[in-house]
Formats: C-alpha cells, sequence, structure tokens
C-alpha cells in the first residue's frame, strides 16, 4: 500500500475513532429514585439511549441546558431515547419552584442524599452521561455550555443507530 493510500486510510479510521463514543465504564450505575409520577428505575430504560443530567436550582448552567433537554427530547424521545434529569437539591420546594419557572419536557428525579451522584462520581454541576442502549456508560459531559450541544447531539445521533451520517 502506498503512502496516500496509507493515509488516507488513517484518515478514515481516525474519523471513526473520533466519531464513535467511547465506553468509559462497563456499565452505569442503576438506581431508584422518586420521580415527580412515578418511580424512575434506571433499569426500566433497558434498550433506550439514556442521556442522565444531574442539576440543582442554584446552578446557571443549569438553567441553560433545560431548554436543550427540552428540544432534544422532543426531536429524538419517540427513538429510543429519554432523559433523565436528576435533582441533587436537599429542599423538594426549591426543585419545584425551578422547574415552574423552566418546566421539563422529560423525567425528573430527585436524589437528595446525593448517593447517585456519587455513584457517578459526580465532580461538578451540571455533569451528564450518555448510557447507551446496552446499560453502558459512553460518554461524560462536565458543565453545560453552548459549544458542548454539537459534540452530545452527534453523540445521541451515533448511539440511535444513524453513526457516521449523523457527523456529516
Amino acid at each position: 500500500m502506498n503512502f496516500i493510500a496509507r493515509t488516507a486510510l488513517f484518515l478514515i479510521v481516525a474519523s471513526l475513532l473520533l466519531n464513535a463514543p467511547t465506553v468509559i465504564a462497563e456499565k452505569a450505575p442503576l438506581f431508584s429514585l422518586s420521580g415527580d409520577s412515578k418511580k424512575i428505575q434506571l433499569k426500566k430504560y433497558r434498550g433506550r439511549v439514556v442521556y442522565v443530567d444531574f442539576w440543582a436550582s442554584w446552578c446557571e448552567p443549569c438553567k441553560r441546558s433545560f431548554s436543550w433537554m427540552n428540544k432534544i427530547q422532543s426531536l429524538h424521545g419517540d427513538e429510543k431515547f429519554s432523559i433523565i434529569a436528576i435533582n441533587l437539591d436537599e429542599s423538594h420546594a426549591a426543585a419545584k419552584a425551578f422547574l415552574k419557572k423552566i418546566p421539563a419536557s422529560f423525567d425528573i428525579a430527585y436524589d437528595p442524599s446525593g448517593r447517585t451522584a456519587e455513584a457517578y462520581q459526580l465532580k461538578a454541576m451540571p455533569t451528564s452521561f450518555l448510557i447507551n442502549k446496552k446499560g453502558k456508560l459512553v460518554h461524560q459531559n462536565i458543565g453545560f455550555r453552548s459549544e458542548d450541544k454539537t459534540e452530545l447531539e452527534a453523540q445521541i445521533k451515533y448511539l440511535l443507530g444513524e453513526g457516521i451520517a449523523a457527523n456529516k
């Protein structure tokens, strides 16, 4: 194989590797938390791509992420995609006040003890995780910046089976 062919092959393989989610752990830690209208159990989402977002009422970037999560849920919710936003406020009233101002079109769970956040080794707020259909962690996003949206959307599309076409 000549130099040009090897270089082209390298660039194709590198592109595939960069665009494909990388497993960051064997399995996502399971949780069972109270929700607004039902118990939120991660194991019941098996077979779906799940975006788990940890948030709190006092977190400014969390406010910006909610409108994006509403949009993504509406775009992909019928494609075996779900969002679970886990609130870490000690006060349920603080979370409810936040949700009154910024409603959510996705599942909200409450973890005032922080045990689920500990299981996910949370280091900053907000932090989100993408879990593939097999229940494995494939992506972690710390914080929420406008520039994160493109990468997160590409990862979600890839996991939903759109593969490389999602990045074109």
